[in-house]
């Protein structure tokens, strides 16, 4: 008799247990994910700048935004085939880019926007 009891006990307790575990699934799955805010531009990737003559050169002399910038300049590179084509990392400078580059015949890409920012004002 005493086994039974200590069974009965012992499924009383897992029971309690299990019971207990079930509703943190629960909370867990109601849970809303959250949403995310649009996320807004930096204001000062949108401030228009002024390039410098030699980089109005390739882009043109108007105010634009950085983000313009660098639009119009890949756009320039790509129109002019100026890409490297073994390392399409590299760009090489024709002579309106030249100037830009500091003088270097072959510029990477990470390296064109510090030379490009330095033409901004």
């Amino acid at each position: 008799m005493a086994t039974a009891k200590k069974k009965a006990a012992a499924k009383k307790s897992a029971g309690k247990k299990a019971a207990k575990k079930a509703p943190a699934k629960k909370a867990a799955a109601k849970k809303a994910p959250a949403k995310k805010a649009k996320r807004a531009p930096n204001p000062a990737f949108m401030k228009a700048m002024t390039p410098s003559p030699q980089l109005a050169a390739v882009v043109g002399a108007n105010p634009m935004p950085r983000t313009e910038v660098t639009k119009k300049l890949w756009a320039y590179i790509k129109k002019n085939n100026l890409q490297d084509a073994k390392n399409r990392r590299m760009i090489n400078a024709d002579d309106k880019l030249k100037p830009v580059f500091g003088g270097k015949a072959q510029v990477s890409m990470f390296d064109m926007t510090k030379m490009v920012n330095k033409h901004l004002k």
